[in-house]
């Protein structure tokens, strides 16, 4: 009895690491996304992964592949830089450890670093209320549905969240986030 007990302590002890993604390792990331999520990425997805760098992270529980983000930069018409989250995702047995928050925190530090970066969006399916509760704890907000969005998948509703990070339009964001 008191074995199991200690195991499960382990669990949340583990040690929780950030790891580049490789030509090497591409197939680990292609195995946990056809795992974690409901829609399958193709090679074009997997080439542009290799070459964003520090946007595309694996990430390892005690020296295990467990979760990824995948990132990639989106330049407006108007010049302005959003990071879109593409992927952002941990296998259900070790998630609520805070691998996800480590991965997000990546991301958000990146922005920071960056300094050009306007705002973070992602799309989330209608019915996944743990992404969208996930989002917001980091201030990320709905800011539209698109109808249809997914394909071969339901409900195939997806919302946008988005975190703003830059007032470079002040009157209009500012606003937003005192309300």
């Amino acid at each position: 009895m008191q074995r199991k007990h200690q195991s499960v302590h382990k669990m949340t002890k583990g040690r929780i690491e950030l790891g580049d993604i490789t030509p090497h390792n591409i197939k680990q990331l292609k195995k946990l996304n056809s795992v974690v999520f409901p829609v399958s990425y193709n090679d074009k997805f997997y080439k542009d992964v290799l070459e964003v760098g520090e946007l595309a992270k694996l990430a390892y529980y005690n020296d295990i592949v467990v979760g990824a983000v995948c990132c990639r930069i989106d330049t407006t018409e108007d010049g302005s830089r959003r990071l879109y989250i593409m992927t952002l995702g941990c296998l259900a047995p070790y998630r609520r450890l805070g691998i996800g928050t480590i991965m997000l925190k990546h991301v958000l530090d990146f922005c920071e670093r960056d300094g050009r970066i306007d705002n973070i969006y992602l799309h989330v399916q209608i019915n996944n209320d743990s992404a969208i509760e996930f989002y917001k704890k980091f201030e990320f907000e709905i800011i539209e549905t698109k109808e249809h969005y997914y394909k071969r998948i339901e409900p195939a509703d997806a919302h946008v969240l988005q975190k703003s990070l830059r007032n470079k339009h002040a009157g209009q964001n500012g606003v937003q986030a005192l309300s």
